[in-house]
């Protein structure tokens, strides 16, 4: 029985060790501080990580130490414990358009088409290199402030769904709710 326990307990740590390892870390800003004191200034650092496996799951993490490294591996595991699942279309794209808001952050992300690339500034790059995505267009109006953005930016990941969650709540098919694509576009053009 403990033999079983062992096993099972070393194939989950194998298992949580090769997804650690595919998993995309990006250091997206180090801020640093000074704390004046009665010897001159002590100096401590910040570090905002977004972390990511590139299929569909990214994860934003905050740390704060006396040393750099030390706030990076911090910012680390903070980002992998607080991972997230955002639906992909064909793995390349967002099914629909997102907006997010966090304090004066507004961000706008939009899906596009195959070849389009990135098009996203600093922070949010960071956030769609990580997710996997390959084809979006994203926007930031108000601030520029890296924390507001990624958290505005994942607010909007959040609340984005697929068209498989959509009819499984609604209780229909996915045909019935994405509809008939070419015969709608065909009308178009008539």
């Amino acid at each position: 029985m403990a033999q079983q326990r062992r096993d099972s307990r070393r194939r989950r740590d194998d298992r949580a060790s090769r997804e650690e390892s595919d998993l995309v870390e990006k250091l997206v800003g180090i801020n640093r501080v000074a704390k004046v004191v009665k010897g001159g200034r002590r100096f401590g650092f910040a570090a905002l990580v977004v972390v990511g496996d590139g299929r569909g799951r990214v994860g934003m993490g905050h740390g704060k130490a006396r040393e750099v490294p030390e706030a990076i591996r911090k910012a680390t595991e903070k980002a992998k414990r607080g991972m997230i699942r955002v639906p992909l279309r064909e793995g390349r794209t967002l099914h629909h358009d997102v907006m997010g808001h966090y304090g004066a952050g507004l961000v706008v992300v939009r899906a596009a088409e195959q070849g389009t690339g990135i098009i996203a500034g600093g922070p949010m790059r960071a956030i769609f290199e990580a997710l996997g995505v390959q084809d979006v267009v994203a926007k930031s109006i108000g601030t520029s402030n890296p924390h507001n953005m990624i958290k505005a930016t994942f607010q909007g990941l959040k609340s984005s769904q697929s068209p498989r969650m959509v009819a499984q709540r609604r209780g229909k098919k996915v045909g019935d709710i994405l509809g008939d694509r070419r015969g709608a576009t065909a009308e178009a053009v008539e």
